[in-house]
Parts: structure tokens; C-alpha cells; sequence
């Protein structure tokens, strides 16, 4: 066996490693609903250490406010799965690992857990770097639909990736 992930995700995730070595940028993310799967991604690269700083995979709202420091009042008036709270982990990932930039994931893959305002499928996205002005963080929410729990996670792994990948 060649690779333990997709293929896709293994071909983008050394994109971003690459690309981000010859640009001399270190990298963390903060991972929800993919629990883990793009750092599995980035560190599946040889070499990755060159690059990759830190995965946080804080699932529960308690280990967001733990590790990252997300305020627990974000969570309470936004929700777990909202632009505030993503925003808040990608900077919390960039001030506790001392990355240059960050990447956070949170989202709903549902089987269940879904609502009429936030259904299966719904996963947010920010991306903080270190030195910037907080209000210049970038976020994004998508609708993926229901595709399945896997198809969900993969499909937010693959934009937190391309997120990762220097701009041109």
C-alpha cells in the first residue's frame, strides 16, 4: 500500500507542502468534523516536518475553548459550527503552535446533528496567518450536502488544503 488516504487528498496535501516549502512558510490546523484527516494528509508527505507545525483536533466544544482558547461565548451565541468559532480556531492555532498561518475546519457530517438552518453537509472554514490584522482572516461556508459522513469529511479536507496553498 502506497498511500493510506485518497489519492486527491495525498496529491493536494503535497502541493501544499512543496508550495509552502519553497515559500519558507510553517503551517497548523485546526480540525473539527475531519477529525484529524488533513493533517493524516499533510504528515503522509516525507518531509512534511519542513513545513507542518501542529494538528489540533478539538472535536468537543470544550477542547476548541481548552486548546485553542475559543471563547466559550462564541460557541453559546454561534454555534460550534459557525465563521465566528472557525475564525477563532485559526487564530488560536496560529498563536499555540507559532505557525505563520493556520487553517481551521468545523462542520456537521452528519449522519445526524443537522438542522434546518445548519443541515448535514455544512462545514465552515478560516484561514488566520500570524502578524495580520484579525479582521483580515479569511472565511468561507460551504453546502456540500448529504454525500455521506465520508464524503463530507473528504470534501472538507480538500478545501482546507486548498486553503493552505500559497496564493498566486
Amino acid at each position: 500500500m502506497n498511500n493510506l488516504l485518497p489519492l486527491e487528498l495525498v496529491t493536494l496535501a503535497r502541493r501544499v507542502i512543496d508550495e509552502n516549502r519553497v515559500i519558507g512558510r510553517r503551517l497548523s490546523v485546526a480540525e473539527s468534523c475531519t477529525g484529524g484527516l488533513v493533517s493524516a494528509a499533510l504528515t503522509e508527505i516525507p518531509g512534511s516536518s519542513d513545513v507542518f507545525d501542529a494538528g489540533f483536533v478539538t472535536y468537543s466544544n470544550e477542547a476548541k475553548t481548552a486548546l485553542l482558547g475559543v471563547a466559550g461565548d462564541v460557541i453559546d451565541t454561534f454555534g460550534a459550527v459557525s465563521l465566528a468559532t472557525a475564525w477563532a480556531m485559526a487564530h488560536g492555532a496560529v498563536a499555540k503552535s507559532g505557525s505563520d498561518i493556520a487553517v481551521a475546519i468545523t462542520g456537521i457530517a452528519g449522519p445526524g446533528g443537522g438542522s434546518d438552518r445548519k443541515p448535514v453537509g455544512t462545514v465552515v472554514f478560516a484561514l488566520a496567518k500570524a502578524g495580520d490584522d484579525p479582521e483580515d482572516a479569511v472565511t468561507d461556508q460551504r453546502e456540500f450536502g448529504d454525500l455521506g459522513r465520508a464524503g463530507i469529511r473528504l470534501q472538507a479536507a480538500l478545501c482546507a488544503l486548498e486553503l493552505l496553498l500559497p496564493e498566486a
